[in-house]
C-alpha cells in the first residue's frame, strides 16, 4: 500500500497515528483520553471511529475509539497496523465477576475467554487469547505509580451485553447461566466485550496488546447512592494509568533499541 492510501473504515494513512494507540469503546472518550497527551489534534471520525494524535515524552501517540464488540474492534487492529501502530491498549469499563472486584477498581487484563465469535475467524478457539507481558507489566508499574487500587487476571470477552444481564428472556438462557458460573468459578475477573479480538488479532499480526478497564459495576455489590457511585467510577485514575503506562513502554523501548 502507499503512504497516502487511506484506510477505509477509520479514515486515516500512514502518519496520522503513533505506533502507540489507547482503544476506547466509546468515541465521546476520545476527547478525555487525549487531554492527557500533549498538543493532541482530532484527526479523524468515521462511523464509531474517532481518532486524536498527540505526544508523551516527544513521542507520537493515539487513541482511536473501536465502538462496542470485537467485529469492529477487529477492522480497528487491522487499519491501525497498517498505517504504522504496533501497540494497543484497550482502555475501558467492565463489569467485575469476583467479590474482590469492586466498583472503582482496575482489572489488568492478562488475558482473555474467548466467548466471542471475532477471534475465532482469526485462530481456532484451543489458541488462547493473551495479552503481551511487557504491556501487562508496564500497566501494573502505572496503577501503582498512580496508586490505585487494581487486579491482575483473566477477562471475558462476550458479544451480547443482555445476554449477561438477562439470560432468562433468552431461549439459551440456560446455557448463558452455567458458562456465567463456570467463568466465575475459574477466577474470571470482570466480563467486557473486546478484550479477546484486540489480544488474538494483535498476536496474529505479531503486535503488541493488553488491557485495563475500569470495574464500573458488580452483581454482588451493595447499594450505593448516586453520588458514590459516580465517585467511584470517574475515569481520572483509569485514564493517568493507562498514559503512564504508555509513558513506561516509550521509556523501556527507547531503552531496548540504543
Amino acid at each position: 500500500m502507499s503512504d497516502q492510501e487511506v484506510m477505509y473504515h477509520i479514515q486515516m494513512k500512514k502518519g496520522d497515528v503513533g505506533r502507540y494507540v489507547l482503544l476506547p469503546g466509546d468515541p465521546g472518550r476520545c476527547s478525555l483520553i487525549a487531554e492527557y497527551f500533549d498538543d493532541a489534534q482530532k484527526i479523524a471520525q468515521h462511523r464509531e471511529y474517532t481518532t486524536y494524535t498527540g505526544y508523551l515524552l516527544g513521542e507520537k501517540v493515539s487513541v482511536t475509539s473501536t465502538g462496542i464488540g470485537c467485529p469492529s474492534t477487529a477492522i480497528a487492529i487491522e487499519e491501525l497496523s497498517m498505517i504504522g501502530a504496533d501497540t494497543f491498549i484497550r482502555v475501558g469499563t467492565s463489569g467485575g465477576m469476583q467479590q474482590h472486584t469492586q466498583v472503582g477498581d482496575l482489572a489488568i487484563t492478562s488475558g482473555a475467554v474467548r466467548d466471542e465469535g471475532t477471534s475465532q475467524h482469526y485462530m481456532p478457539l484451543a489458541f488462547p487469547a493473551v495479552a503481551d507481558i511487557d504491556v501487562v507489566l508496564a500497566l501494573r508499574e502505572a496503577a501503582e505509580r498512580v496508586g490505585c487500587r487494581y487486579h491482575v487476571g483473566i477477562t471475558q470477552s462476550k458479544d451480547s451485553f443482555y445476554g449477561q444481564h438477562r439470560p432468562e428472556r433468552m431461549p439459551v438462557g440456560y446455557e448463558l447461566a452455567n458458562r456465567w458460573k463456570a467463568w466465575i468459578a475459574g477466577g474470571v475477573l470482570c466480563s467486557e466485550m473486546e478484550a479477546a479480538t484486540i489480544f488474538v488479532v494483535s498476536s496474529v499480526l505479531r503486535k503488541r496488546a493488553g488491557g485495563i478497564m475500569l470495574v464500573a459495576g458488580n452483581q454482588e455489590m451493595p447499594p450505593l447512592t448516586a453520588e458514590e457511585y459516580a465517585k467511584l467510577t470517574d475515569l481520572d485514575p483509569l485514564l493517568r494509568t493507562s498514559t503512564e503506562a504508555l509513558k513506561i513502554l516509550i521509556e523501556k523501548d527507547r531503552a531496548a533499541s540504543q
